[in-house]
């Protein structure tokens, strides 16, 4: 069969239907782009979401668009990738927003912050709500366009060296952890530390941290942080459903046919589902082999629950009347988050409880 000739006469849905390859390209000139990301390799689902992307994007294209992914300090720092595509020294990049809120604290907004949205409730304000738009609005001030690409559903607390009975235990405490959330610590009376993933260890190993908080069993495994801290605490209130985005400069991608982009845009959607999946597949039995290592898993005391949860309202409302850019995604945010929990409250959460307590 003359491929050709059914691409003509039948479209794009007359060529699945006779089998042939979708292999369609207004730009047919091979493209070869780098993505840097923020993760180290060893982490296969989180940096993993990046070689999803990336095999996606190569077989929707024919082959024809080919994306290399690095990990984090291999082309660029973990913490350099904005900078990196913003000047256009990368094509893309795959992070976690929040760690640029130090730039500007609306990066956060765009990941996770202390006591927001769920995973599932990150995706449709996003997808749905004014999320993407509004995120898009202020990544174009960094010459990026965002997509979402991967969200690891709620966190786990961190390991820690010593037991935390309460918010006394809190003060002094040098922990690692990640965006945002460092700034609710430290007014809580703890000193954040801002440290990529693969040396997260040797710190802890070293004394020169107190805590730290990676992402959940399965990757804090991997990392190997319970054979030096024992103490696992849950939640990780500042991680309810974080996002990682691709990142894609700008002119980069304005430079690509309409059927690159819709590649990029599909390969993105499908890296942040299968992230995730992943994720809750991996996660209760790397819990389970952590507590048959001994590490002792509790849950945060109410009053460190109760001053995190007051410090960070406290805190949206300092940033908002500083950063325009802030207050006006936040505002936006706040309200979707409030009606979602009004609804999460009659649906999810009930028969989560009522799932949870029984014996299956």
């Amino acid at each position: 069969m003359d491929r050709r000739l059914v691409i003509k006469n039948a479209g794009i849905a007359g060529v699945l239907a006779a089998g042939a390859a979708p292999a369609v390209h207004a730009q047919s000139a091979a493209i070869r782009w780098r993505l840097a990301s923020s993760f180290p390799k060893a982490l296969d689902t989180i940096f993993g979401a990046a070689d999803t992307f990336a095999k996606k994007v190569g077989e929707m294209s024919g082959g024809k668009f080919t994306i290399t992914t690095h990990a984090g300090g291999e082309l660029m720092p973990a913490f350099g990738v904005v900078d990196g595509v913003q000047n256009g020294t990368v094509e893309m990049a795959h992070t976690a927003p929040y760690y640029f809120h130090g730039k500007d604290e609306t990066f956060a907004l765009g990941c996770a912050i202390p006591f927001g949205l769920n995973s599932r409730q990150m995706t449709a304000w996003m997808y749905q709500g004014n999320g993407g738009k509004l995120m898009r609005e202020f990544y174009a001030k960094y010459n990026i366009i965002n997509f979402p690409m991967g969200n690891t559903g709620a966190q786990m607390g961190g390991f820690y060296r010593k037991e935390i009975k309460g918010v006394a235990d809190i003060k002094g405490m040098k922990m690692r952890i990640g965006g945002f959330a460092g700034r609710v610590l430290e007014r809580m009376g703890g000193v954040p530390q801002n440290i990529p993933g693969g040396e997260i260890y040797t710190a802890l190993e070293k004394g020169t941290i107190d805590s730290a908080e990676w992402v959940g069993p399965y990757d804090d495994q991997k990392l190997g942080l319970n054979k030096v801290a024992p103490f696992y605490y849950y939640p990780g209130w500042w991680e309810g459903g974080p996002q990682l985005d691709l990142f894609v400069n700008d002119k980069a991608y304005n430079g690509l046919s309409a059927d690159n982009k819709a590649i990029i845009e599909a390969a993105a959607a499908y890296a942040h589902t299968e992230m995730q999946a992943k994720y809750d597949a991996r996660n209760p039995a790397a819990l389970k082999a952590l507590v048959g290592a001994k590490t002792k898993v509790l849950p945060f005391p109410k009053d460190v629950m109760d001053l995190a949860f007051k410090e960070s309202m406290a805190l949206y409302a300092e940033v908002s009347a500083k950063n325009e850019n802030f207050k006006k995604v936040y505002a936006d945010y706040s309200e979707f988050r409030k009606d979602q929990n009004l609804w999460f409250r009659f649906t999810e959460a009930r028969f989560d409880s009522f799932m949870q307590a029984q014996k299956l």
